[in-house]
């Protein structure tokens, strides 16, 4: 009984939404699948692929170069000062550092190139299916992408009612 009760109650609320959405013209679009199919978005893919190569080869043979020094220095560590063996391994600490810091800065490089070369390409699809839809009539447009949203809604927005209704 109860239960029937609350399907009866989110029936009766949702047939409004089913009689707003009935009066209004609604597409989809899968917005992830357009971009990665744009040509220009492929291009700058590349390019950053090329960018992160080059950080990666240049950490690989920094970290080449701490592995043969550190192997040389322990081969001949026996062989050296107490004072000579610190002041090695304080050279391989600040090595290691120095890895780390350019791994990290190459890192947060990497994604700001990617925000700076994807972020008009963007803009560039979003106004594309804003013109199409607006030719087209469409009130809604949704994304259909996993996680998706609205991407243009030219429908009538309940904003000001509803805060009236509240009090505010």
């Amino acid at each position: 009984m109860k239960l029937k009760s609350i399907f009866l109650i989110a029936l009766i609320m949702l047939l409004p939404l089913g009689v707003a959405v009935a009066q209004s013209k609604v597409a989809h679009i899968d917005t992830q699948k357009l971009i990665s199919e744009m040509p220009e978005v492929i291009a700058k893919q590349k390019e950053l692929a090329q960018l992160e190569k080059t950080y990666s080869t240049e950490i690989e043979n920094t970290y080449k170069e701490f592995q043969t020094k550190a192997q040389s220095y322990a081969a001949e560590a026996e062989n050296q000062t107490e004072v000579t063996n610190q002041a090695r391994q304080k050279e391989l600490e600040t090595m290691q550092q120095n890895i780390q810091s350019y791994r990290q800065t190459a890192s947060e490089d990497l994604q700001k190139k990617q925000v700076e070369m994807m972020k008009p390409l963007y803009e560039k699809a979003k106004n594309a299916i804003e013109k199409i839809a607006k030719a087209q009539g469409y009130d809604y447009v949704l994304d259909s992408s996993a996680g998706g949203s609205v991407i243009m809604a030219e429908g009538k927005d309940l904003m000001a009612e509803v805060k009236s209704e509240l009090g505010f």
